[in-house]
């Protein structure tokens, strides 16, 4: 590598991580929708695939270390991961625990990192030589993904029975578009879907407000208040063995490690399910609470980093739910990027592996101080000075942005249709995790089941 191809690399690095530090304190930030748009714009300006995939890394990595920051301090989400963790987060916040929490959780990230990046490369090398037998049968594994989260989900009932109307309801749009020519045959719109159901939630409030009666019920006449405990506890180390019980590191770690070998599943899925397991190895509430709270920060990071490096360096299709959503503009971005041409047939095994553990170590090393010395300060900057609402509106509008980009005006009422249904499905019980790897399966039970 060159020496100016290092700075780029470095200076994305650096910059990545700036950007979503800010963005991951802010609450209700649905990942996707502050990952994807960002990716795109940077491979469709035709920068080094290196810097690219520099660039990535580190915004994963910080964007899931600081997402969880407004769940320990405020009990609000940060994204769609964080959303598992608020109950265990208001409880331990209500303990005056929300200090420690936050190193905690931290900590618990960090070692799944140290984890998850060099099994995932292990795996990686591993699958290629088996790339083109696994590739037929990836339709097989999104199947069997959505069936096994509802079976494990407790509105399992609703879940399995969710999975082919999902399934109808993206295919029929995918094949209106196809059949109006809007869009070639052999495109298949995914990511604005993808956006859609991360949305839906919202969507289905701001629906509900519509309606008179759920108007009413939601009408408020103060401000919500909410109160920061004081971060007042003095760090005295920032290793995270010595922060960790010898409970929260066993969780975390096997956490990191079981779910490396799940990267079908959606990370969603897979939080709420092994995170409640992890629970389960106290009785006492509290420490129950943080074992489920530190397994769940670093299943946050190890999904994402698996999810990625694992279809990218191994098979170069989008083969996660995180490769098909957030990471999809490294598989496919035309014309920069195309399924046949992209960073897994770009860069070399050991120029894939340099970048990703250049950029893990730099971004956590820098977001790891930083949460440890200044989470508190910077959440309370955030929630008193960032208007929730701007926030939430420019992410829906890039949302609608990459709607249009898409297939035109009509996939953005197709985006809002998916949403108010997903959303509503979700309200009933039917989590994230069966939605996505619906959307996953859907052209393989509409085309050979129906």
């Amino acid at each position: 590598m060159d020496t100016i191809l290092i700075i780029q690399m470095l200076a994305a690095i650096l910059i990545a991580t700036a950007i979503y530090i800010f963005i991951g304190f802010i609450p209700g930030t649905d990942e996707t929708s502050v990952l994807l748009p960002v990716t795109l714009v940077i491979v469709l300006a035709q920068v080094h695939p290196m810097v690219v995939l520099a660039f990535f890394i580190s915004a994963i990595v910080t964007l899931n270390f600081t997402n969880a920051m407004p769940t320990a301090l405020a009990g609000l989400p940060g994204g769609v991961l964080s959303s598992p963790m608020i109950e265990n987060a208001i409880h331990l916040k209500n303990e005056g625990m929300a200090a420690m929490t936050i190193k905690k959780m931290a900590a618990g990230g960090l070692i799944s990192i140290a984890i998850s990046v060099p099994l995932s490369l292990l795996l990686a090398n591993l699958l290629a030589p088996y790339a083109t037998s696994i590739t037929p049968y990836a339709r097989y594994l999104f199947i069997g993904g959505a069936i096994f989260l509802s079976l494990t989900s407790k509105a399992r009932t609703l879940s399995l029975l969710s999975i082919l109307p999902l399934a109808i309801l993206f295919q029929s749009l995918r094949y209106l578009y196809w059949g109006i020519g809007l869009i070639p045959t052999n495109v298949n719109i995914t990511t604005s879907f993808f956006l859609a159901i991360t949305i839906g939630p919202l969507v289905h409030s701001l629906f509900s407000l519509l309606n008179k009666k759920a108007y009413k019920q939601m009408e408020v006449s103060d401000y919500k208040t909410i109160k920061l405990n004081r971060h007042d506890e003095k760090i005295k180390t920032l290793n995270p063995f010595k922060i960790l019980t010898k409970k929260e590191l066993q969780s975390a770690s096997l956490s990191a490690l079981i779910t490396n070998f799940l990267f079908v599943l959606s990370p969603v899925g897979l939080i709420i399910l092994i995170g409640e397991l992890a629970a389960k190895r106290s009785k006492d509430v509290t420490e129950s609470a943080q074992i489920s709270i530190v397994s769940k920060a670093a299943m946050a990071q190890s999904t994402y980093l698996s999810q990625i490096i694992i279809p990218l360096l191994a098979l170069g299709i989008p083969l996660s739910p995180v490769a098909i959503g957030p990471g999809s503009a490294l598989f496919n971005a035309p014309p920069v990027l195309t399924l046949e041409n992209n960073l897994h047939h770009i860069l070399s095994s050991s120029q894939f592996i340099i970048v990703v553990i250049v950029a893990a170590v730099i971004a956590s090393a820098i977001t790891y101080t930083f949460i440890s010395r200044y989470a508190n300060s910077f959440t309370n900057f955030i929630l008193k000075r960032i208007p929730h609402e701007a926030v939430l509106g420019l992410f829906v509008a890039f949302i609608l942005l990459l709607a249009y980009m898409d297939a035109g005006l009509i996939n953005i009422f197709g985006v809002l249709l998916i949403a108010l249904i997903s959303g509503t499905l979700n309200k009933l019980g039917v989590n994230y995790g069966v939605q996505f790897m619906s959307l996953y399966a859907a052209p393989f039970l509409v085309q050979y089941l129906l």
